[in-house]
């Protein structure tokens, strides 16, 4: 019996040593497969405290209308239309802020408007080009400026045409899809707009839509009326401000004089509204009863923008 135990004995140290292996060779096996530890997301980049010496506190970004501007003209001094409405908001502001407080780039473009349906063609520029380009120059602008001074507020301004880019930058930028955050925005203006579909928050009430709804779907070669603006202005909601004179057709467009079915018509009376004597007001069109023009409430209403932003400390 005592032989046997001892025979045995090894056998059963072999077999507790064999099975201390195995649990060893599972605990690793089980160690390998539990989950790696997911780090933990990296809290958001902290704004900046200051922002170089060379960047303005408010950047101030007007967009002339049709036929007011050039793609070669000086965003800092333009010179190509000297009648251009939108100098009558640019050069007051110029005149009243330093540059290290508030800068003024009027954005130049070709802003043209041609006749698709002329013959022989007129020589200008689609207004579908015109658009674009003018788009992209104020994109590239506030992309510029936002990379080199992150901490700048900014104001839009624009008329006509420049009332249409200027509205569909500021969409984008409330829907979250600009080149800039929208609290970055202190406030639109949008004097004869032709995507409005709001009341007007300035001046008399008006009817009518602004030409490009009114003729939304109409693309001829050139020439694509691109409707309301879908969602509006999102966040960018309350800080949107429209100006529309009574009798404009480019903002205030009966639906009955403008139509799709009647392309020829609608294209003349489109061209005609662009240079008649109502669109061509907005320096005399009064607002409100102090006497006010729409000019003058616009370079008004930026000042007082421009005045109370925040001082940013530069490095």
């Amino acid at each position: 019996m005592a032989k046997r135990k001892r025979r045995l004995l090894p056998k059963l140290i072999a077999a507790v040593v064999i099975l201390g292996l195995i649990i060893l060779a599972l605990w690793y096996l089980l160690a390998g497969r539990l989950p790696e530890r997911i780090p933990s997301p990296l809290p958001p980049p902290q704004e900046p405290q200051s922002q170089p010496a060379d960047c303005s506190d408010v950047v101030v970004i007007s967009i002339p209308g049709t036929w007011e501007s050039s793609a070669f003209d000086d965003p800092y001094n333009p010179t190509a239309n000297p009648v251009s409405l939108m100098l009558n908001v640019s050069r007051p502001l110029q005149e009243q802020f330093d540059p290290s407080r508030a800068s003024v780039f009027t954005v130049p473009y070709v802003a043209q408007f041609s006749n698709p349906i002329a013959f022989p063609p007129d020589g200008q520029q689609s207004y579908n080009n015109s658009r674009t380009q003018g788009a992209d120059a104020t994109l590239a602008e506030l992309t510029r400026v936002s990379d080199h001074c992150p901490l700048t507020n900014y104001v839009l301004v624009g008329f006509s045409q420049g009332a249409v880019i200027a509205g569909d930058i500021a969409a984008d930028i409330g829907a979250g899809n600009g080149p800039v955050a929208a609290d970055k925005i202190l406030g639109v203006t949008l004097i004869a707009d032709g995507r409005r579909t709001s009341e007007v928050a300035v001046g008399p009430a008006v009817g009518g839509v602004g030409a490009e709804v009114a003729l939304g779907g109409l693309d001829l070669p050139g020439i694509t009326m691109t409707g309301a603006r879908e969602g509006g202005f999102g966040e960018l909601e309350g800080k949107v401000q429209q100006i529309c004179a009574p009798g404009d057709l480019i903002c205030a467009a009966p639906s009955e004089g403008m139509s799709i079915t009647n392309i020829p018509q609608s294209i003349n009376i489109l061209l005609g509204a662009a240079g008649n004597p109502v669109h061509a007001s907005y320096n005399s069109f009064v607002v409100d009863e102090a006497g006010t023009t729409a000019t003058q409430w616009t370079t008004g209403w930026a000042r007082g923008l421009v005045e109370s932003a925040p001082e940013i400390p530069h490095s």
